[in-house]
């Protein structure tokens, strides 16, 4: 079993990756995917400081952030659905003002 170290060290680099993939990214579902990485970098942290206390809370809290990771992913993908409907694509800098 890793020590807690490690697990914070995986997260700290999944969290970093998507950061790096929000701000160099112009795509939507590029968008997408670097933010369940960070929520995942996120959930890795919950679940590895419930291990090193020895309580099921942060599995808990994990448990609930997965199920808004997903209601995000769903939303998101209506929002880039409605992107490419209305502009032909799926660049989030073709859209500059929010016009009917």
């Amino acid at each position: 079993m890793m020590a807690i170290e490690g697990y914070v060290l995986l997260s700290a680099g999944l969290f970093c990756i998507g950061l790096f993939g929000i701000l160099t990214r112009r795509n939507a579902l590029m968008f997408l995917m670097a933010v369940e990485l960070m929520v995942n970098a996120a959930v890795i942290n919950l679940v590895a400081f419930a291990l090193y206390h020895g309580t099921l809370t942060g599995q808990v809290f994990g448990l609930f952030v997965l199920g808004l990771a997903a209601a995000e992913v769903a939303i998101g993908l209506g929002i880039i659905l409605v992107l490419y409907r209305n502009f032909g694509t799926i660049d989030v800098s073709v859209p500059t003002t929010m016009r009917w």
